[in-house]
This record gives structure tokens, sequence and C-alpha cells, in this order.
């Protein structure tokens, strides 16, 4: 019997280049003159995936295990947005949104903190275990490896992240294992009435900070659309960080995109490449990180 796909609902666990010409930006041809990156044949990997990538034709696990068995050293940063909305509604609890981040208050990051360091952690363990490989599912909290502090008093209990302690994941990559990390910090001590406090961190920033801290030669974003597109709706190839930075500033990349390109500069200014990419594909991952191309590259 062939073992079950990771799945997070609640039903499984219960070469085109564009140009902008737009708020003055600078028209920009991508995909030129970016610096070029070979296959790597070893080195850390800096993983985030979501549950939406996760499907009845998704290789993502048994991509991680391979990486792992062929040398590289990936790590997992996983998300969990739609979950904690539905687990929030079976607890009558409403999701609030400020400038598209979740308000998190007490009563919310009890869910959040359940769905993310246990349901969905602990299912994405299993599902490595369950195809031959080896892995730890920890938190940000875990050996005090994220610190952080509130991001803005109207999101509540939602964090950015001021330090990164690499320390425990070098652990666990040392004994063979594959990390699997939530994205939970712990408030800093700082003398407010918040120290020691959990906090809830966006998955994409928390991939980012995490792939700077620990130098990884890559960061990759496995994704439910092609990769970064452009003004007319085409994929993007090629960023550099200053093209990057352009479409977040003229709003032609938005919403989810945004923290993600944020995530990708931070890791690029630490020597890291990073990509977007659509995890729905057979092999994406793997195909990825040998050389294929893919996505959108930043770097």
């Amino acid at each position: 019997m062939k073992p079950k796909k990771a799945k997070w609902s609640t039903s499984a666990l219960n070469k085109t280049t564009g140009s902008i010409n737009k708020v003055g930006l600078l028209t920009e041809n991508y995909g030129q003159n970016c610096p070029s990156k070979e296959p790597i044949t070893h080195g850390t990997i800096v993983i985030k995936i979501g549950g939406s990538t996760l499907g009845n034709h998704d290789t993502t696990l048994r991509d991680l295990v391979a990486l792992r068995q062929e040398g590289f050293n990936p790590i997992v940063v996983h998300g969990g947005g739609k979950v904690i909305t539905e687990w929030m509604g079976k607890q009558g609890v409403r999701p609030k949104f400020v400038g598209g981040l979740r308000v998190t208050d007490a009563a919310s990051l009890d869910i959040a903190i359940a769905v993310l360091t246990g349901l969905i952690n602990k299912t994405l363990v299993s599902s490595i275990l369950a195809i031959g490989g080896k892995a730890i599912g920890i938190s940000g909290a875990d050996g005090g490896m994220l610190t952080g502090r509130m991001k803005d008093p109207e999101l509540g209990l939602v964090g950015s992240i001021t330090k990164v302690n690499p320390e425990p994941i070098k652990a666990i990559l040392d004994f063979g294992y594959i990390p699997v990390i939530a994205p939970v910090a712990v408030h800093s001590s700082d003398g407010s009435s918040y120290d020691g406090t959990l906090l809830n961190i966006n998955a994409d920033t928390a991939a980012g900070e995490i792939a700077a801290a620990l130098g990884a030669d890559r960061l990759l974003f496995l994704t439910d659309v092609e990769g970064v597109l452009d003004s007319s709706h085409r994929l993007i190839p090629r960023l550099t960080e200053r093209q990057a930075t352009g479409l977040m500033h003229s709003n032609v990349a938005q919403g989810g995109m945004i923290p993600k390109l944020e995530a990708c500069v931070t890791a690029l200014r630490h020597g890291s490449v990073a990509q977007i990419v659509d995890g729905r594909n057979k092999g994406a991952l793997h195909d990825t990180v040998t050389g294929k191309s893919i996505g959108t590259r930043i770097g």
C-alpha cells in the first residue's frame, strides 16, 4: 500500500520577458543582466511550502527525502493559514484582517499555535517518515530559534523577527534529519508585558530570515502560481534585487507575493539565491535544485 500524501484540509486531518512602466518606474527587461547560478550539488536549501501545493500529484515530500539522500541539507518552513481559518470557524472565532494580514488576538493565537505546531507540523513529519525519510518537527520557539516583537498593535500577536538562532536547525541537520519548522516566535525580553509571549509569524518572512541566518545556498518558495507575474500577467523568469523591489513599490506584486519577494531580497543580501516556483507540478522541487529553469529566480 502506498503511503498517503500529506493534506492539510480538515477532511484529511479529521520565455517570456515583461516590462512595466507604472507609477514612475523605469521600464525593465526582466531576465537580462541577472547573474547565473549553476545547479548546486550539495548545500543548504530552505524550502517554504504551503498546504495548497500538496495534492494528489505532488512530489514535494518525496523530493525532500531524495535531496537529503543525495547530500543536500533541506530545511522546511511551513504555513497553514487556511487550516487555521477552518479551525477558527469550528471554534466560532471569526478571522479579522488588516492590510491582508491576519489579526491575532489571544483566542486566535491559541488556535494558530495548536494548528501550526501540532496538526500541520506533525502531519508533515509523519508523512516524511512514511516514505522513508527522517524528519524532526519543531517551532521557532524551540531552542529560542526565533525571537521577535509585535509587528503592529493593530495586528495583535503577530510578530516581526528580531533574531534567529540557527543552532537548533544545525543540530538536527548534523544528525541526518530534515528540520520541519512551524513559524512561531517568542517575544523578546524588552521589559514589556509581552516578554516571553508566543507570536504568530508570517511563514514567508520566517523562511527568508532563517535562510539569511544560515547563509543558505538557496531559498525556495513552493506556491500555487507559476511564479512572479508582470503587469500583463506573464511569468517573469529572472529578477534582480532592484527589479524585485520595484515590483513591490509599483503594486505589480500584490497580496501574498509581497512577503515572498521581501523574504527573497532578505536572503539574497546574505548570499542566497531565491526562487518562487509552482509546487503543484510533479518534481518541481527536485527540478529547481538540479538546475531546471522554472518559476522566477531572484538573484
